[in-house]
């Protein structure tokens, strides 16, 4: 729905000022008259963006009634351009994806096309940035030196690779090494050293290359959740889950978590329509086989034939990084879980790897990871770890209002009630599940009526610390049970019982 460029109408509202297609009859002519208008024919858009995606795709549903795709005609080599804005949010907050300012989509494909009716007929164009197109049609066949950062960067600038001409935000990486590429895309080069890249200003392993609508980012999960000094970043917003007064004329409403007022127009934008928990860190099964807990590390030394072996704990490393909520706690207690008096995080065998390693591959001491090489077992495990407690740990889905200046990578406040005090309405939140989140997903979706998105948010550490007696030895009842030796198991009877009814003699 059009709206005032500054002056926002309702929660929902948005600024879209055409959706515009250019194929290559276009080119000619000036970019500000370049291409045709379908916004008219456009049912539903949607765009993806996510931490674990190198490039932003998305989609429109289209009502043709005009027979566009045969006039143009569409085969999958056009670029869309348009502009989505909340109202009021200003330039660098908004979706830009203009020939102008922005940078625009690549069309590549057709799908779902139907004809409903005699003079309509329905399909979705999917589309890209031009990147993740660039990903397909280079490879990275080069020798890098330097820093990690500066590598990925020389890939995303190279007018030979990737060509990006959009914002690069990079956390600086603390490690240096030489790097030869084998001939390999550009996103998979990049995910090579994603997995070598350790923070420079923490002991975070592991970075993440993901486009968000504002750019590109190369960082780790730890540096979304705090800055470079250690605080923890600001909240872009905080939404809340309760039931919505329903009153058009009030213009305040009591916010239910501090009881302060608040806009009616304020409260909608943070009031959450649904959610849902699509996966939470108590799932120990899966935590402990994929290595979040415990890891064994094998490296073998190829220049001097030794190996070494790391174990990761992770109790004992959890302070090494900073996490998502400001009470830094654990998201599972460090107690015996077995009779053998062992906690989650004392089973180094629950995942053994291997890894080869090598000093002077390049004429340098340092091994794998650019560091000593006596270090890259535990740097291995650590790294796999601090991954699997945002994929594997409390990941939450829920459908908001359009806000256009929020991308994946920031950090929200999610504040739902503790289930006991949902009656008397005290304000107290869940213990564990509420506090800060990290987006890692979002789908924009935009009709003729409103604009909503539906947000995917991870958080690796819990709320408010889970309380623990610090018992040394397991809880669990021993029971005792006398076996027979020699017991038959197919049979309920005993050796005895069957020598004496004549149905066995003996062994």
């Amino acid at each position: 729905m059009e709206a005032h460029a500054n002056t926002v109408q309702f929660a929902g509202d948005y600024r879209l000022d055409g959706i515009i297609l250019h194929n290559h009859q276009n080119e000619g002519i000036d970019v500000e008259d370049r291409g045709i208008d379908i916004q008219k024919l456009v049912v539903e858009m949607n765009i993806f963006e996510s931490i674990y995606k190198n490039s932003i795709t998305g989609s429109l549903v289209i009502a043709d009634s005009i027979n566009l795709i045969a006039k143009l005609p569409i085969q999958g080599t056009e670029r869309l351009s348009f502009k989505l804005s909340t109202p009021g949010t200003g330039q660098g907050h908004n979706v830009d994806c203009s020939e102008k300012t922005g940078n625009p989509m690549h069309i590549y494909k057709l799908t779902n096309k139907q004809q409903i009716n005699e003079g309509t007929q329905t399909y979705t164009l999917h589309f890209c940035s031009r990147e993740f197109l660039r990903n397909i049609r280079t490879k990275v066949s080069e020798s890098f030196s330097g820093r990690i950062d500066q590598m990925v960067y020389k890939i995303l600038d190279d007018e030979n690779y990737l060509d990006s001409r959009q914002r690069f935000k990079y956390q600086k990486t603390r490690n240096q090494d030489t790097i030869t590429i084998p001939n390999i895309a550009p996103f998979k080069a990049i995910e090579m050293l994603s997995k070598k890249a350790l923070a420079d200003d923490s002991k975070s392993a592991g970075y993440l290359f993901y486009q968000t609508t504002k750019g590109f980012n190369f960082r780790s999960f730890e540096s979304m959740c705090v800055t470079s000094t250690g605080a923890p970043r600001k909240s872009k917003q905080e939404f809340i889950y309760q039931i919505r007064n329903t009153d058009e004329n009030l213009t305040e409403i009591p916010n239910i978590k501090d009881g302060k007022k608040v806009s009616k127009m304020d409260k909608d934008y943070s009031s959450v329509e649904s959610y849902r928990f699509i996966n939470n860190f108590h799932d120990v099964a899966m935590n402990q086989a994929v290595g979040t807990y415990a890891h064994r590390v094998i490296t073998h030394n190829l220049f001097d034939k030794s190996y070494k072996i790391s174990d990761y704990n992770y109790h004992r490393d959890f302070t090494d990084t900073l996490h998502t909520d400001v009470s830094n706690a654990p998201a599972i207690v460090d107690t015996p879980v077995d009779f053998d008096n062992k906690g989650v995080s004392d089973y180094p065998e629950s995942r053994i790897s291997v890894m080869a390693t090598t000093q002077y591959a390049y004429d340098e001491k340092t091994g794998a990871f650019g560091i000593d090489v006596e270090q890259d077992g535990i740097t291995e495990a650590a790294r796999v770890s601090q991954l699997a407690t945002v994929s594997s740990g409390t990941n939450l889905k829920m459908t908001v209002k359009g806000q256009s200046y929020l991308e994946p990578g920031d950090v929200i406040d999610f504040n739902i009630l503790s289930v006991e005090n949902k009656i008397n309405s005290d304000g107290r939140l869940d213990p564990q599940y509420a506090g800060r989140y990290v987006i890692t997903k979002m789908r924009h979706r935009i009709t003729n009526d409103e604009y909503i998105q539906v947000l995917e948010c991870a958080k690796d550490s819990v709320f408010t610390e889970y309380s623990s007696d610090k018992e040394s030895s397991y809880q669990g009842h021993k029971t005792i049970v006398d076996h027979v030796q020699g017991q038959d198991i197919n049979e309920y009877d005993t050796i005895e019982d069957d020598i004496k009814s004549g149905r066995r003699t003996g062994f």
